[in-house]
């Protein structure tokens, strides 16, 4: 059975997807869209939407936004933003 992700949440993984289109090349969009994942996380987890909620963590794994330099994983975490 499919997760229940409340709309709230679903607006806030769409604004997430858009924000990392612009984020791979500015450190401040990089840590406004890993600010965005982490309180997702959260949410995601009260709410009970494990599932997702795995989805978003294995994403913050590859997130660490770096002062200076630009992505190096933003392919990979952009692959997976579509999948949301």
């Amino acid at each position: 059975m499919a997760e229940k992700i409340p709309p709230d949440i679903k607006a806030d993984l769409e604004q997430a997807a858009l924000l990392h289109q612009r984020a791979s090349s500015d450190y401040e969009k990089c840590v406004e869209f890993n600010k965005l994942m982490s309180d997702l996380l959260g949410r995601l987890e009260d709410a009970g939407c494990h599932k997702t909620a795995g989805k978003v963590m294995s994403i913050l794994v590859d997130c660490n936004p770096k002062q200076g330099s630009q992505c190096d994983k933003a392919t990979r975490i952009g692959e997976k933003m579509k999948k949301f």
